[in-house]
């Protein structure tokens, strides 16, 4: 394939010399005699290399390079100088050019250079495309499944990504909220800047405030020098705050002041320093109940919340769980080292039959720790947890006084199961509503909440635990 070099100099002679030169070596040659008219041709698709004179009339060389950064960063730039301008030239690599050329010179020395630029062009591209089938294959293993809920929540992915749209994300732990917060920053325009995830339950309330907002020297006993917060670290990227609930009032304040204004002030200091950052956010619960209970702004939700996407559980999806243990299985023989090729059809049906309260999460734990105790070449239903492979509620048997026995289920987790589906009973009849629910369930609407909470019960418009 014949490569192309765009000439942009305003000495004739210099450009009838390097046009020749380069059309003896094979190149296709454009040629241009000031910058402005360059620019014009620098959107040739199949362009390869630039040369570029440093001091032209009109438009100068300096800038012509910083335009072509701009607008053509996939090609590199050759400034060519006569001797006595090298520190100019070496400014404008700092600037973005790839490479500088004396005058005067000799052909080899131009088609050396040219040849070099035209590798490095193409091992950029190389590297581009491995990356992008990188980044597209963990995005496939992170967001796994051919079920219908799967397909809906990828087609939402695809739909927001490329937008800067807030994003709340609502399921119940363990569903991978985080991973489709990470799927969505990686496939929108914001995926060469920063990712910074945030868990706000798992920071002390505290020292939240400086760890989202960073700190100044001074600011507090301890604060012996600036220190950059995580907004601030996210700038041009993606803010990930999981667990959003847990956020304190004050700090809801200060986070509606960054979505309106886009601005905010480190801790200890009156400075105003603005952000473009994309904020995603997540929740196992629900905050329409929790700005009821005065416990969640509700302005905060309405700017959190332009787009919702909810996280399937894993007992709405079954079908996938071949799909994901597989894969689980997979990755950690790989870390293990061990010669386990499968699972058992028995072993997989017990775990379609599970209802898996800790979702994908769990899922990948049950795996790991079934590879820890196989001793075959497939797992087997012995190798699975106690509770996974345990007989179903519904195989439930009633003793001889007439009391209903779990087996061989645990009895905390029976009544959990059982408590968990009654709440759900009572919330899906109530259309939701806690206070109704409770009522129905004869608790208090606080004994109600708390079980909620306890369970990770999701009231959403449809009701899941």
């Amino acid at each position: 394939m014949q490569r192309s070099v765009l000439i942009v100099d305003d000495e004739r002679n210099m450009r009838m010399v390097m046009e020749l030169a380069l059309t003896d070596a094979g190149y296709r040659v454009l040629t241009a005699e000031c910058a402005e008219d360059g620019l014009a041709l620098i959107n040739d698709p199949d362009l390869d290399v630039i040369l570029s004179d440093l001091k032209m009339p009109g438009m100068s060389g300096d800038e012509f390079i910083r335009r072509c950064r701009l607008l053509r960063a996939d090609v590199p730039v050759i400034v060519v100088t006569a001797f006595g301008s090298i520190r100019s030239a070496i400014d404008c690599i700092q600037a973005g050019a790839s490479n500088y050329l004396t005058k005067p010179f000799e052909p080899e020395e131009l088609i050396f250079l040219v040849e070099n630029a035209v590798r490095y062009r193409d091992l950029m591209n190389e590297n581009q495309q491995w990356h992008a089938m990188v980044m597209s294959e963990r995005r496939s293993n992170r967001l796994l499944g051919e079920s219908r809920p799967m397909q809906r929540l990828r087609s939402q992915i695809q739909q927001v990504a490329p937008f800067k749209t807030n994003i709340l994300i609502t399921g119940e732990s363990g569903t991978g909220k985080e991973a489709v917060a990470r799927t969505i920053h990686e496939m929108g325009p914001r995926a060469d800047h920063p990712w910074v995830a945030i868990n706000c339950s798992a920071i002390p309330h505290d020292l939240m405030e400086s760890e989202l907002f960073g700190y100044v020297k001074g600011a507090f006993t301890g604060a012996q020098q600036n220190r950059l917060g995580r907004l601030e670290q996210a700038n041009h990227g993606t803010l990930f705050l999981d667990e959003i609930g847990d956020l304190e009032m004050e700090l809801q304040a200060k986070l509606l002041r960054v979505l309106q204004e886009r601005e905010f002030s480190p801790v200890g200091s009156d400075s105003i320093r603005r952000v473009d950052v994309r904020i995603i956010t997540a929740t196992n619960g629900n905050l329409h109940e929790l700005v009821k209970l005065n416990r969640f702004r509700e302005d905060l939700l309405y700017r959190l919340d332009v787009y919702n996407i909810h996280a399937p559980p894993l007992r709405e999806r079954t079908e996938d769980i071949p799909m994901l243990a597989n894969a689980f299985l997979i990755e950690f023989r790989a870390e293990m080292g061990k010669a386990v090729i499968g699972i058992s059809d028995e072993a997989l049906s017990a775990m379609t039959q599970y209802t898996w309260p800790g979702n994908v999460r769990e899922l990948r734990n049950a795996i790991e720790r079934s590879l820890l105790t196989c001793n075959s070449d497939l797992i087997q239903v012995d190798d699975l947890p106690d509770k996974v492979r345990r007989r179903p509620l519904q195989q439930q048997r009633p003793a001889a006084d007439g009391l209903m026995v779990p087996g061989d289920v645990a009895l905390d987790d029976w009544l959990q199961e059982t408590e968990t589906k009654i709440i759900m009973q009572a919330l899906e009849k109530s259309g939701g509503v806690q206070a109704t629910a409770a009522k129905l369930l004869k608790i208090s609407e606080r004994s109600l909440w708390h079980r909620i909470k306890k369970y990770h019960i999701q009231i959403n418009r449809k009701v899941a635990k």
